[in-house]
């Protein structure tokens, strides 16, 4: 489990969990969180629980939604069962008990937290949720729970990084039209007409112009790590059937806990 000293508060538990240390077998060997794969589903619902112990949040209730590649956030005042989880790419909260969960196995996962406030935040932060607007929603419904933009610190978790993200030009095109500044992110590829996308650097742009508090990334390649981590995009070039998800996940604990 990676964990970012930029979060690091009494009240606040998180970490960016790795695929190490789980009950899975096969292609989804380790710590599979994801229950949209088609891994066994009583060893994903033990992933997960393992997931919140080593968090520190064992006590608390998971909470993940179906995530869409949207910027609609889900403001989460009690748990949901996993058949009713909400169409959305991020989640906020200001109730001590949940744990905001995020899966991924190439997007970026950020997490956010306004300790002051007890307001926390979590986003999945592939290229379109990003370019759609997902970060800075989840940073308007921390601020309608009470937030402070400039006390929120926020941080990029493991993702696949530019050495392992080759894109085409109309993939580009989408991302500069929406965000002029953005081409600095890009460096041209071998191959003609592609480019070496940084998405780490893109996200944590992103949430600069936001005059947050703190922005922290988290330099792990979920691409070239193997042993660490999953990844869509390495499945998809070996055409293996599926992929597993690792999760980030973040929490409030009461203001009476101890750290």
């Amino acid at each position: 489990m990676i964990t970012a000293s930029t979060l690091d508060h009494p009240i606040v538990r998180h970490g960016f969990l790795s695929r190490e240390g789980g009950a899975s077998v096969g292609i989804y060997a380790g710590l599979n969180c994801g229950p949209g794969s088609n891994d066994d589903a009583q060893t994903v619902t033990e992933n997960r629980r393992r997931a919140l112990v080593r968090t520190g949040l064992g006590e608390a209730q998971l909470v993940t939604c179906h995530q869409i590649h949207s910027a609609t956030v889900a403001r989460v005042d009690a748990p949901w069962k996993q058949a009713d989880a909400p169409r959305a790419d991020a989640m906020v909260t200001d109730k001590p008990g949940l744990a905001l969960g995020i899966l991924t196995a190439d997007c970026a996962p950020v997490l956010f937290a306004d300790a002051e406030a007890g307001v926390i935040g979590a986003a999945h932060a592939g290229w379109k949720g990003a370019v759609g607007g997902v970060l800075q929603a989840t940073v308007a419904e921390m601020v309608a729970l009470g937030a402070q933009a400039s006390r929120i610190h926020a941080v990029v978790g493991p993702c696949i990084h530019q050495a392992s993200y080759e894109v085409g030009e109309d993939l580009r095109l989408q991302v500069i039209s929406a965000t002029p500044w953005a081409d600095w992110c890009f460096e041209r590829a071998a191959r003609p007409g592609h480019y070496q996308f940084d998405l780490p650097s893109y996200v944590s742009g992103e949430l600069q112009r936001q005059d947050l508090g703190a922005v922290e990334v988290i330099n792990c390649d979920t691409y070239a790590d193997e042993t660490r981590f999953f990844s869509y995009r390495r499945t998809t070039h070996r055409s293996e059937p599926d992929y597993g998800r690792q999760m980030s996940v973040i929490g409030l604990m009461s203001h009476g806990s101890s750290k």
